[in-house]
């Protein structure tokens, strides 16, 4: 009998769900102001960085590629290394969890978590499932990521 050579398992796909996360987090009626506000990507004068699991750090990082980029380069004045010249998210499509709940003041502050705690926690199940160590810094994670894919 011939040894059949190790197939390595496959690794999840972290699309389908972070998609349905995001899908699912765009049916709920939480009332929102943000009309492409860009304030809380300015992470410096906004006091706070998106943290990121791994699943959504592969997802912005495809975004970063489908968008021509190999690597982020730090914003000058410590904005999201992800925001355009134009002053736009340049992955808004892949923007991570933190940035579609509008986590700033000028957007309405925080959702409550009670609102998305079982979304959270499927972020947190697919980290998992993925080898992810929990949510990182949005700027590390992406990078990391980018190395990943």
């Amino acid at each position: 009998m011939l040894n059949a050579p190790r197939m390595k398992p496959p690794k999840p796909d972290h699309r389908q769900e972070i998609e349905a996360i995001y899908a699912e987090l765009e049916r709920r009626p939480l009332p929102r102001q943000c009309e492409m506000r860009t304030g809380c990507c300015h992470f410096r004068l906004a006091g706070h960085t998106p943290m990121l699991t791994r699943g959504e750090a592969l997802y912005a990082a495809q975004g970063v590629r489908a968008s021509g980029r190999k690597a982020l380069k730090p914003h000058p004045d410590g904005a999201c290394p992800l925001l355009g010249r134009e002053g736009r998210c340049t992955i808004y499509k892949n923007r991570p969890f933190g940035c579609r709940t509008h986590f700033c003041a000028e957007a309405g502050g925080m959702y409550p978590r009670k609102h998305v705690a079982d979304l959270i926690q499927r972020l947190e199940a697919l980290d998992e499932r993925l080898g992810g160590s929990g949510s990182r810094p949005l700027e590390a994670a992406v990078s990391d990521a980018l190395a990943d894919i």
